[in-house]
């Protein structure tokens, strides 16, 4: 009986735990580098994904604020900037009676920025030294370096205009790439904005 015990209480041998441990190590080590081979490849294209969201939504602010754009607190005329990569605009971007001057620019790299200007003072003034806020909608904006506009301006039959009271239409584009010299490449977002206020027909 005794003997029959010790048969079914025999463990492992040192060969057999050293053999389990090689086999678990390996494939450890195999899903391991899969992992990050499978992230290292797609790196790129997860990054990409992410500032084309952030250009989207930007975009999608930019073209929200443009159609809310009114008179300035002053008197100004809506319209105040309107080049290839710069706009700039009075709008009452945050619903709070007081109408702000905003300006959207693609800086001198690939950076499009927007930034905020608060009325100051009775009569009011826009100091245009400091913006009050300044956000980065997105850091890989290739349109400098493609030489293609940002921003373009039309009149109500579509043709391009040049003077800031003849814009009754705006168009935006951006095209976004993290690196110019790799795949997927890059990617196109286009939008435009009817400014409410600014329709003849009112």
């Amino acid at each position: 009986m005794s003997g029959l015990n010790k048969k079914n209480n025999k463990g492992m041998t040192l060969v057999e735990v050293v053999v389990v441990l090689s086999i678990f190590t390996v494939l450890s080590l195999a899903v391991s580098n899969s992992i990050a081979a499978f992230y290292k490849m797609n790196a790129y294209t997860i990054s990409q994904s992410y500032q084309v969201s952030n250009a989207r939504r930007g975009v999608d602010t930019l073209v929200r604020d443009v159609r809310e754009m009114t008179y300035a607190d002053d008197g100004s005329f809506p319209v105040s900037v309107m080049e290839d990569h710069k706009i700039g605009f009075f709008s009452d971007i945050d619903r709070d009676d007081s109408v702000e001057y905003v300006e959207y620019e693609l800086m001198s790299t690939t950076t499009l920025q927007k930034r905020v200007y608060d009325a100051i003072g009775s009569p009011p003034v826009y100091d245009t030294s400091t913006a009050d806020e300044v956000f980065t909608l997105s850091e890989y904006v290739q349109n400098l370096n493609q030489g293609t506009a940002t921003f373009k301006y039309y009149d109500d039959s579509g043709n391009s205009v040049l003077n800031v009271t003849d814009v009754r239409y705006v168009t935006v584009q951006t095209i976004i790439n993290i690196d110019p010299i790799r795949d997927p490449g890059e990617f196109m977002l286009r939008s435009s904005a009817a400014p409410r206020n600014l329709k003849d027909n009112l």
